[in-house]
């Protein structure tokens, strides 16, 4: 297990690098990239319409195509835990016209998690852009009886307890896996396709817990859907009351971490067309209608420029990597 963690960090860390020196090497003259791009884009969501990933990638689209003169278009392919999409853009040629957007996790955890996969998370893609998700919230049926976090786990030790997750391997994924390992529960993890679905259920009564962004939460948070707490090291701006997991004592890692939503190319994208992706990224981020989204998603935080998402990707993918690992879960 040691040596297949280092060999994974190890892997995720010269990705980049190696990414790069080919892509120099197949585009020596900048002038190749210069008719870029000659066709429509296409921008494959792994998810459903209607969380956060694909309103990132809507959004972004739509501010990409004005800025290139060029159609772009937003592809929802869900399923297999976001393995469909991945599988298309990662076997797509490495020309900038079909990228992903996708969840951290299904492209950073993934690699360890599953035994095999059709591609390579080490060799076939490469970031672009990385979108913060904010605190993500925990929430439970009010009728559950809980009012924070430490209670709800008193409440897991003692009955039946089934958390909900928007994608096998995903942040609330592991947070189950994590409780049950630190404090002896036995929650169940039940997988969704997208978010909508599981809050849905907690509404219910279906679930007795799930985590998820403020704004898939807020479609229930007046149906008996009561937040216990967020995650992440600082308060979500929607809910200024409720106190990060952190706060609340719990000495997890992994609460203390943010994920969110990657903007990938299939390696071998050029250099010039990967840097004009990722400033159309940092121009959106400050124009109103990225402002309007932060603020509809609770989400305080911007994407930063090509240079500095290479960077935290190298710092944050081999952490993802280590908890998965430390937790043992295999999804085949």
């Amino acid at each position: 297990m040691t040596n297949r963690l280092a060999n994974a960090q190890r892997r995720g860390l010269l990705r980049v690098a190696g990414a790069l020196g080919a892509t120099a090497l197949a585009f020596p003259a900048l002038g190749q990239a210069a008719k870029w791009p000659a066709k429509p884009i296409r921008i494959v969501v792994a998810f459903p319409p209607g969380g956060l990933t694909d309103a990132y990638a809507r959004h972004y689209a739509e501010f990409l195509g004005g800025r290139l003169g060029q159609q772009v278009v937003v592809e929802n392919k869900p399923g297999a835990g976001a393995i469909i999409g991945i599988d298309l853009v990662a076997k797509s040629p490495p020309d900038g016209t079909t990228l992903l957007m996708t969840t951290s996790g299904t492209v950073w955890q993934n690699r360890v998690l599953y035994s095999k996969l059709p591609y390579n998370l080490d060799k076939d893609l490469m970031p672009v852009a990385f979108f913060p998700s904010g605190p993500l919230v925990v929430g439970v049926p009010e009728k559950l009886g809980v009012a924070n976090f430490k209670e709800f786990i008193a409440y897991a030790k003692k009955n039946p307890t089934s958390m909900g997750t928007y994608a096998p391997g995903s942040y609330p994924h592991m947070m189950a896996d994590q409780a049950n390992k630190a404090e002896g529960t036995k929650i169940q993890s039940v997988h969704y396709r997208g978010e909508a679905p599981m809050w849905v259920d907690v509404a219910g009564g279906q679930l007795q817990v799930a985590v998820g962004s403020y704004q898939a939460f807020n479609t229930v948070s007046t149906r008996g859907v009561r937040p216990i707490g967020v995650t992440g090291i600082y308060r979500s701006p929607k809910l200024p009351d409720v106190p990060t997991l952190v706060e609340q004592g719990i000495d997890w890692r992994l609460v203390a971490l943010e994920g969110g939503l990657p903007l990938m190319a299939p390696t071998g994208t050029p250099e010039p067309v990967l840097q004009t992706l990722s400033r159309a990224a940092v121009d959106w981020s400050n124009t109103p209608s990225a402002a309007k989204l932060r603020e509809t998603f609770a989400i305080p935080n911007k994407p930063k420029n090509l240079a500095e998402t290479r960077k935290d990707w190298e710092r944050d993918v081999p952490v993802w990597i280590k908890l998965a690992v430390d937790l043992g879960i295999k999804l085949d």
